[in-house]
């Protein structure tokens, strides 16, 4: 099964989404900050028509006009990152969360090192709400795509 992806230029970054006919597995945004590192597979096929709602979903986010996205999603990770990853989910819109609260809410309190661990291997950030994850004393703690972009995803949603 062959791998797609597309790129384009938001207002925010150039954002890379990549999946198959399984569902959206990356969306990388090259922000120029942080610690995150993506590179297109060089047998992946571009096609921007694969992902054109997807695109139109992220674009209507970042617009402050889309509180919630429509995308099969297939991430790769262990068994521990996926429910971190669908915990992350549940975080409403224009509200965060603690590490710790995540961590509560699998059932390990003591789970919060690795809540972060695995918020920082998120594949789909954005649609995956990674950014709505804060320190427990309301830091914005790190970001693999830099404090900045989290800062400024926050900001979209808490304008609503």
């Amino acid at each position: 099964m062959p791998v797609y992806y597309t790129r384009f230029m938001t207002v925010l970054c150039e954002i890379v989404l990549a999946g198959d006919d399984e569902g959206l597995s990356h969306l990388h945004m090259q922000t120029g900050e942080g610690r995150k590192m993506f590179e297109i597979g060089p047998d992946w096929v571009r096609n921007d028509d694969f992902f054109a709602d997807v695109r139109r979903q992220v674009e209507e986010h970042i617009a402050g006009k889309r509180t919630c996205f429509d995308v099969k999603l297939n991430p790769q990770g262990s068994d521990f990152q996926k429910r971190v990853w669908a915990q992350l989910l549940r975080i409403p819109y224009g509200e965060t969360r603690s590490y710790k609260d995540v961590a509560l809410a699998l059932g390990n309190e003591k789970a919060s090192r690795a809540v972060g661990a695995a918020n920082a291997k998120n594949p789909i950030p954005l649609i995956v709400p990674c950014h709505r994850v804060i320190s427990a004393d309301g830091s914005l703690a790190g970001f693999a795509y830099g404090t900045g972009i989290k800062q400024r995803l926050l900001e979209i949603e808490q304008a609503d």
